[in-house]
């Protein structure tokens, strides 16, 4: 960019956005508790309009399970002044296969989706063996934007 150009601000088309979220694997969960809101990286996979991923027992799962209503964020950056980021705005659940053959279903089909990624994914093979929480965000809304230099 040369001095006194200015760079554009526009929203990301439908399509792109969605783009985004498929070619990426980390991204930003938000999610609030009272007076407080938090902001966490975690690696997900995106299909078919849901965000899935796996996270590790504790503060903040227990915080997600009371308060189901979540952002997500995926950001792509080549300069200041060059970038897109996905805003996902949704509700996140909790498959649990002890409350029958629906939810094994959905969580089976989670661990699929995982394993494109992270083949050993909760498996013996399995990097990250203590996130054992399976959970998916269905995106109500995804919101794009984007800024260019030229």
């Amino acid at each position: 960019m040369t001095i006194g150009q200015r760079p554009t601000f526009s929203e990301l088309p439908h399509a792109d956005a969605v783009a985004l979220l498929e070619r990426n694997h980390v991204g930003h969960i938000a999610f609030s508790f009272r007076d407080r809101v938090d902001i966490e990286p975690i690696g997900y996979v995106y299909r078919d309009g849901w965000v899935y991923a796996r996270t590790s027992q504790g503060t903040k799962l227990s915080t997600i399970q009371h308060h189901p209503w979540v952002a997500f964020q995926v950001d792509e950056v080549a300069s200041p002044f060059d970038w897109q980021s996905v805003v996902v705005h949704g509700t996140i659940y909790f498959p649990d296969p002890s409350r029958g053959p629906h939810e094994q279903k959905e969580f089976d089909d989670a661990i699929a989706v995982l394993r494109t990624i992270d083949p050993g994914a909760l498996t013996e093979h399995d990097l990250t063996p203590h996130r054992t929480k399976v959970f998916r965000i269905h995106a109500g809304e995804i919101i794009g934007r984007q800024a260019r230099s030229s």
